[in-house]
């Protein structure tokens, strides 16, 4: 295959039938911040930790309907309280221990001692938990304190991928290391090395997975092997001479080095919350909701995406990305009129100075992003929007900071916006990004419109209902001016010439399972 792909790779309809064996050399483009796939919440963690752990549930990319993977089954109650499942007979953990219900029962309560803080995707899954229930052996009942609707979808995640007794036990930051996860899932990890590498092996006998995978049994590949490689010109140069299989984040200005040795850009979009900054609006200029809201409309998302991504690209038409179930077309809120947004500043008594920037009270309408590299394009999109900003008067200043410092100014709300996006097939992301009982890094207070309808969706077991709901969601975020969107990210993946089946999953995630290696 050449070109651009779709959401496999591979080396051609020549390749022939799947080849077992072999080590697939894959380059990251930023480190994995941490083992443990309940802490995980970047992409390029999520690579390595979903391959370790199996989920209850599994969700077709294709349809977004919930599959059977540890679970055999599951029951619902009628108003989303409780859900029951029934697990697999043969799975077992790879130090031997089988997956029970108690397993459940250890991997929930075990997110909750974590907290917050480091797990804010699974805490924000489990919202109400209540606890789990042991039946009998296979057989496991989740409670929740109010209604949940998002759960079942959210046990299909990574994040709450089932884990071993012993990995329950361990502390956070032990789980962070890698020596302590123990799944039942297709690779278990050899070795890792914080912030550098990892590797992964195949499982033996492993013989229980999902029903969206496309074959029966373990996984073809015999390891895994991921390395850091930052420099997007390194990266594509080690894939085309053949030193790497598969890269992360192959920018448009790669793709026809990649071609040209016979390899592919496999590309997919993400569901979620698309790209954008996130205001806190406790401080400075951002306070005037006024401010917020004269924003949108300031840039130019269709410039972002000509002159520093490419047509695998689009640009931000909603809070939520296209992807996403119950996703509402909000593009003419968000269309550019630099002409409307000084209107609205000036409107708003923020009035241009000397050197052309607004201030208001002896107050400059200035401010700072917060951001990581955690996707390689950040930086150059960020100081794109910051040139756009210039023209109506508004001063962005770029904060470019290690992820480890980006996750500490997070959660102690040292910053004036921060960057960044969140990837999620369903709409309940939206509860996560900007609910009070959320991870709310707009430091806002009440509003009722917004509260009443986040927490409607998640109460609303009728599928038809709740998408209304979390389409109605999108467009009071915007009122609120809580998120000024830029881009849908996309996953853009290098493979090589002997790359076949590397796919993504729901949540644009890569799934290695089917992936195999021909001519070797």
């Amino acid at each position: 295959m050449a070109g651009c792909g779709g959401d496999s790779g591979g080396s051609g309809a020549n390749a022939g039938p799947p080849q077992p064996g072999g080590t697939l050399r894959y380059g990251l483009s930023q480190a994995p911040t941490c083992a443990d796939p309940a802490q995980g919440g970047s992409n390029q963690t999520i690579y390595v930790t979903r391959q370790v752990v199996d989920s209850l549930t599994d969700q077709d990319p294709k349809t977004g309907e919930l599959k059977p993977w540890l679970a055999r089954s599951w029951e619902i109650s009628p108003d989303a309280t409780t859900f029951t499942f029934t697990l697999a007979e043969n799975a077992t953990f790879s130090d031997g221990s089988p997956v029970t219900a108690d397993s459940v029962k250890r991997t929930f309560d075990a997110v909750g001692r974590i907290g917050a803080a480091k797990a804010p995707l699974a805490g924000s899954y489990l919202t109400g938990y209540t606890g789990t229930t042991v039946v009998d052996p296979r057989t496991a009942r989740v409670a929740f304190d109010r209604p949940n609707a998002q759960f079942l979808q959210a046990s299909s995640t990574s994040q709450l991928g089932i884990l071993s007794d012993a990995t329950n036990a361990a502390t956070a930051e032990e789980r962070c290391q890698g020596e302590k996860i123990i799944g039942s899932g297709p690779f278990t990890y050899a070795s890792y090395t914080q912030n550098v590498s990892a590797t992964l092996v195949k499982r033996a006998g492993y013989a229980w997975g999902s029903e969206v995978f496309g074959h029966d049994g373990e996984a073809y590949l015999d390891r895994i092997e991921f390395t850091v490689v930052p420099e997007s010109g390194v990266r594509t140069g080690s894939l085309s001479s053949d030193q790497l299989d598969a890269v992360s984040d192959a920018l448009p200005q790669d793709a026809p080095q990649i071609e040209a040795t016979g390899g592919t850009v496999l590309t997919t979009a993400n569901p979620g919350v698309v790209f954008g900054l996130q205001p806190n609006v406790t401080r400075g200029p951002l306070r005037d909701p006024a401010v917020r809201t004269a924003l949108l409309t300031a840039i130019d998302r269709q410039e972002l995406i000509d002159t520093v991504l490419g047509p695998q690209f689009a640009p931000a038409t909603s809070v939520l990305g296209a992807k996403t179930p119950a996703y509402q077309d909000l593009s003419a809120r968000l269309k550019f009129d630099q002409t409307a947004t000084k209107a609205a500043l000036d409107k708003a008594g923020w009035v241009p100075g000397s050197d052309g920037i607004r201030a208001r009270d002896g107050e400059r309408l200035s401010f700072g992003v917060t951001f990581s590299q955690v996707f390689a394009g950040n930086q150059a999109i960020l100081e794109l929007v910051q040139q756009q900003l210039r023209q109506v008067g508004v001063e962005l200043r770029l904060e470019l900071v290690s992820a480890g410092e980006y996750t500490a100014r997070q959660n102690s709300g040292d910053f004036d916006s921060v960057y960044y996006n969140s990837t999620r097939a369903d709409g309940d992301i939206l509860r996560a990004t900007f609910g009070l009982d959320g991870r709310n890094l707009n430091r806002r207070a009440a509003l009722p419109a917004l509260d009443q309808t986040l927490d409607a969706q998640l109460r609303t077991v009728d599928t038809g209902a709740r998408a209304e709901l979390i389409r109605t969601a999108q467009g009071q975020v915007l009122d609120a001016g809580l998120w000024l969107p830029t881009i849908e990210l996309s996953q853009a993946i290098g493979a090589g010439p002997k790359t076949n089946d590397l796919k993504f999953e729901a949540s644009a995630r890569l799934q290695f399972f089917d992936a195999w290696l021909s001519g070797r």
